[in-house]
């Protein structure tokens, strides 16, 4: 029963979290940021919030990124506290999402490793 639950704040607290940084975060460092996952710790007393910028991505974007969300969180939290129907909101931890960067490094092994599969593939 807690797993269903946790599943549906995780997805609603996306959604809410990707909203207020989209429509009521003003602070220039934040930009346009993607919000790919949240998830709550069992306790709900944690939320780790994965992000991705939607610029290029490179280090520089993304610490400055991280850093603007790191001082709205609290502005994020409290405007949560208004939406959703908790008796306790969580602390946001904001963490910079790798999984793409790491699906492209995979790509790019396997091109290495199998140089005429991707041949194959585009002369078919």
């Amino acid at each position: 029963m807690t797993h269903h639950r946790n599943a549906r704040l995780n997805e609603q607290l996306k959604r809410e979290i990707s909203h207020i940084l989209s429509r009521k975060v003003r602070d220039p460092r934040v930009g346009l940021v993607l919000v790919t996952e949240a998830r709550v710790s069992p306790d709900l007393s944690v939320a780790r919030v994965f992000f991705r910028p939607q610029g290029n991505g490179d280090g520089v974007e993304v610490e400055e990124t991280l850093e603007g969300l790191e001082a709205a969180a609290p502005f994020v939290r409290r405007e949560l506290g208004k939406v959703l129907r908790l008796r306790r909101i969580p602390e946001l931890r904001f963490e910079y999402d790798t999984t793409l960067d790491t699906a492209r490094r995979i790509e790019e092994v396997l091109k290495e490793v199998l140089p005429g599969e991707g041949e194959r593939e585009e002369t078919e």
